[in-house]
C-alpha cells in the first residue's frame, strides 16, 4: 500500500497576514505530525505570537468588509451549499471524509457515515433559518433595526472574532460551533482538538468552493495543548470564546478569558434513560431495547447525550432484566451494523475491571461475542455511575423511577440529556422533574444521540447567546 500523503490540517485564508516566508504569505513554518489511532501523517503551521495575532487582526478586517452588512439569508444559502460538499455521497470532499476520519478518530467508517447524514441536517439553510427565527423571532434582526413588541427598536450584532477552542470527542460539533458564529456575521479561529483535527478545516475548504469571501473570515488550525502563550493572544483578541471540553479545561479556560470578552464554555455532561414500568409491555419492549442500543452505540457513548445508565422499573410486563436481554441481543446486531470504534489497551482493561468488580457485587453481566464490543450490567440498584463508555451500559432495576430521580438529583448540572418511554403523561410529567434537578434535555428512547437544530445546548441559545443587542429608543 502506498504511503498516505500528509493531509493539511488547517485553513488559513491567502493574504491574511503580511508577513513573508516559507509558508506562502504568511511567514509560518509548517510542521509534520502523526495523528489519531491510525497515525495519520499531518500538517500543521507553528504560529509564533506575532503571527497569530496578525491572523487574528486580518479576520476582523475580513468580517467588516464582508460579513458585517451582508444579509443573512445570504451567508445561510453559502453555508448549507457547502455542507452539501461535505456530507453528500458522491462529492470529492465527503469521500475523503470518509476515507481519513475513521483513521484519525478511531470510529467505524459506517459510523462517520451516519454522523455526516444526521448531522448535516442542522446545517441545512432551511434548518438554520428556523433555528434563528426560534430564537430572535426573525431572521431581519441580524440585518437591521426591527421594531420591538414594547417600543422602539433592537438588532443584534454578533462578535467581530470568535475563538472556538474544540475538543475531539464527537466529529461535527467543531462545524455546527463555527456556522453558529458565521450566522451572526463573526468571524472565526478554530483551535482543534488531536483527536478530531479535520472536518472543521474541509468546512472551511467547502465554504471556499461556494463563497471564497466568507471562507475568508474563518480560520482552523491545531496546536498542542499547553501553548499558552498563544492562547493568550487568541483570548485577548476575541470578542467572544467558546470552549468544549472538560470541566477542568473549562474552568481553566475561563479563567484566562479577560472579562470584558463573552465566554461560553460547554463542559462534560452525562445523559440517562428511564424506562417506566407501563412502556415495558410485550409489544413495545424490543422496540424500546433497540433504540437504547442505538442511543448506547452511536458515537460509542463519547458525547454528552449518551446514555450511561438505563433505569427501568420493574412490575411491567417484560422485567429489567429481560429488557436488558433484549438490549444485549440488540447490541449484538449493531456490532455488526456499525462496529465499534479503536481502543486502546488501557481502555479494554479498564471495562474487565468493571465487569470483575460488577460481578463480585452480585450484578448480571452480558457481553458480546467478541470481547469488550458491548456490555450490560445489570443490577438492583438506583445509584448513578459514570460509565467507561465504548458501549457499557448499566440496567438498574428500580421499583419506583421516584428513587433513581432522586439520586439523579446528586449528578445536578452534569445531566444533560434524558431519554425516557412511558404512556400518556407519564413523560411530561417525569420531564418536568427532571428538568426541576438539572437535566437540559429529555427525548424519546432511541432519539437521544441526535439532538434536533433548534435545541438549547445545556440549556442555553445556540446563537443568541453570542450576540449584543442595542436598542434604539423612541425619540420623546
Amino acid at each position: 500500500m502506498a504511503e498516505r500523503a500528509a493531509l493539511n490540517a488547517y485553513w488559513v485564508p491567502e493574504g491574511a497576514c503580511r508577513a513573508t516566508g516559507p509558508f506562502g504569505d504568511m511567514g509560518l513554518e509548517v510542521q509534520e505530525r502523526a495523528l489519531g489511532p491510525g497515525h495519520v501523517p499531518v500538517r500543521i503551521p507553528t504560529f509564533s505570537p506575532h503571527t497569530l495575532r496578525e491572523l487574528l487582526a486580518a479576520l476582523r478586517e475580513k468580517r467588516s468588509a464582508v460579513l458585517a452588512e451582508r444579509p443573512v439569508t445570504e451567508i445561510l444559502g453559502s453555508i448549507g451549499m457547502a455542507a452539501e460538499r461535505l456530507t453528500s455521497p458522491g462529492e470529492p470532499l465527503y469521500e475523503e471524509l470518509l476515507d481519513t476520519l475513521p483513521e484519525l478518530t478511531g470510529y467505524s467508517r459506517r459510523m462517520i457515515e451516519i454522523g455526516l447524514e444526521r448531522m448535516s441536517v442542522g446545517w441545512s439553510a432551511e434548518a438554520l433559518r428556523s433555528a434563528i427565527e426560534d430564537e430572535f423571532g426573525s431572521l431581519e434582526v441580524l440585518d437591521d433595526f426591527q421594531p420591538r413588541p414594547s417600543g422602539g427598536h433592537q438588532r443584534a450584532f454578533g462578535p467581530p472574532l470568535t475563538v472556538h477552542v474544540f475538543s475531539g470527542n464527537i466529529p461535527g460539533i467543531s462545524v455546527s460551533s463555527l456556522v453558529r458564529a458565521l450566522c451572526v456575521k463573526s468571524a472565526s479561529f478554530g483551535k482543534t482538538a488531536a483527536g478530531e483535527p479535520y472536518l472543521a478545516v474541509c468546512f472551511a475548504r467547502a465554504l471556499a468552493e461556494e463563497h471564497a469571501e466568507l471562507a475568508g473570515c474563518l480560520a482552523v488550525s491545531y496546536w498542542p495543548g499547553g501553548s499558552e502563550d498563544l492562547e493568550a493572544v487568541a483570548f485577548s483578541e476575541a470578542g467572544a470564546v467558546i470552549a468544549y471540553g472538560s470541566d477542568e479545561t473549562i474552568s481553566d479556560v475561563g479563567c484566562r478569558v479577560p472579562a470584558a470578552t463573552r465566554f461560553i464554555g460547554y463542559a462534560n455532561r452525562v445523559g440517562v434513560a428511564l424506562v417506566t414500568q407501563r412502556a415495558l409491555s410485550r409489544k413495545r419492549a424490543p422496540e424500546l431495547a433497540r433504540g437504547a442500543a442505538l442511543d448506547v452505540a452511536t458515537f460509542d457513548q463519547q458525547g454528552c447525550v449518551s446514555p450511561h445508565t438505563i433505569y427501568a422499573e420493574a412490575g411491567g410486563a417484560v422485567g429489567p432484566l429481560d429488557f436488558a436481554r433484549q438490549l444485549g441481543d440488540a447490541l449484538e446486531e449493531l456490532s455488526k451494523e456499525i462496529p465499534r470504534g479503536a481502543m486502546s489497551p488501557g481502555e479494554s482493561a479498564l471495562i474487565h475491571q468493571l465487569r470483575a468488580h460488577a460481578e463480585i457485587r452480585g450484578a448480571t453481566i452480558l457481553a458480546g461475542e467478541r470481547g469488550t464490543e458491548w456490555t450490560v450490567i445489570v443490577e438492583e440498584s438506583a445509584e448513578f455511575e459514570p460509565s467507561p463508555l465504548n458501549r457499557v451500559i448499566r440496567v438498574c432495576s428500580v421499583d419506583d423511577l421516584s428513587d433513581a430521580i432522586s439520586e439523579l438529583e446528586k449528578v445536578g448540572t452534569h445531566l444533560q440529556t434524558v431519554a425516557v418511554a412511558g404512556e400518556g403523561e407519564e413523560v411530561r410529567s417525569l420531564a418536568a422533574r427532571l428538568g426541576a434537578i438539572g437535566a437540559t434535555r429529555v427525548v424519546p428512547v432511541g432519539g437521544a444521540g441526535w439532538p434536533a437544530p433548534h435545541w438549547h445546548h445545556d440549556g442555553r441559545f445556540q446563537f443568541m447567546d453570542l450576540v449584543r443587542f442595542v436598542d434604539l429608543e423612541n425619540s420623546q
